[in-house]
């Protein structure tokens, strides 16, 4: 064979793959899709269904290129059509990957977490990543529950995390780096998302309302787009707040509207740190009853 035409050795070859991040509501898989690229795309919040729309996350390295699929937390309890939408997009994440990475969270499994597990490709590469590991008081537990999980699927790989303190983070990295399939870089190696500067206008407002409101916030609430202009470095974005019910409509502007002031100064604060440049945010609040079940208002709120 001449050396000059021989095919490198596949240690050698660049690799580039789709990852699924996939698990209950609030696992932390969000916070893991930030840490791994670096900086903030996929919005987060300790409430519940925070994240309902695939997000997906971009790293560049020398030799690898990760497609990351930030996907919503699988549904259960709720069964309307933007539920259904949701465990859509996850079903259709498993489908489209490489590899997976199965999240739980350290010394919990629960039925929720086996719903997940029963849809998980049982011949494909699936990593488990146990998250949250800095917030075990006792340490001992973890080595029993690796046990106990290796043995309720053959996972590929298992890793302990904390996905919010960045702990073995490069070690989850190393893992899936091998598990790519050869071939050349989909994206530029300066891009971290697919996502549209106004999908992400919608998804940073949406967690400031999650955040500030904390358990006021109704569950039927959503943000569109309906304006986004970019004049050289200023981008001027008109939105709406999409609630269920009137009522619902006083306690997103609040007193005085100072709650909605506030949420829209919080939101535009990321949104000029994300953009690199200035931004006007102007947003108001819109009844559109039963919008959450709904497939025709669902499908314009970009739900598919």
């Amino acid at each position: 064979m001449n050396p000059e035409t021989a095919t490198p050795p596949s240690d050698d070859a660049f690799r580039t793959g789709f990852v699924a991040i996939v698990g209950r509501p609030n696992v932390g898989k969000s916070t893991l899709l930030n840490r791994l690229i670096g900086q903030k795309i996929s919005i987060v919040s300790r409430k519940a269904q925070t994240t309902r729309h695939r997000v997906t996350g971009v790293l560049t390295e020398q030799r690898a290129q990760f497609i990351f699929v930030d996907t919503p937390g699988f549904q259960m309890r709720h069964r309307n059509a933007l539920n259904r939408a949701m465990n859509r997009s996850v079903t259709q994440a498993l489908a489209d990957v490489d590899v997976v990475f199965f999240v739980v969270e350290a010394g919990r499994f629960g039925d929720d977490d086996r719903k997940v597990l029963e849809v998980l490709p049982r011949d494909g590469k699936v990593v488990l990543v146990i998250n949250k590991i800095d917030r075990l008081t006792d340490k001992r537990v973890l080595l029993p529950f690796i046990s106990e999980l290796s043995e309720a699927f053959p996972f590929v790989e298992i890793v302990p995390l904390s996905a919010e303190k960045g702990t073995n983070a490069e070690a989850l990295l190393g893992v899936a780096r091998p598990l790519l399939p050869e071939g050349e870089p989909i994206f530029g190696e300066d891009d971290i998302t697919d996502r549209s500067e106004r999908f992400l206008a919608a998804e940073f407002l949406r967690e400031k309302l999650f955040r500030l409101l904390g358990d006021e916030l109704p569950y039927g609430i959503a943000v569109e787009i309906e304006k986004f202009e970019t004049e050289g470095n200023l981008r001027r974005i008109f939105a709406a707040v999409i609630v269920d019910r009137d009522s619902h409509k006083g306690i997103v502007i609040g007193k005085k509207g100072e709650q909605l002031k506030r949420i829209s100064s919080d939101a535009r604060v990321e949104l000029e740190k994300l953009f690199g440049g200035k931004v006007y945010l102007e947003v108001w609040v819109k009844v559109k009853h039963g919008w959450a079940d709904d497939e025709r208002a669902l499908k314009s709120l970009g739900y598919e």
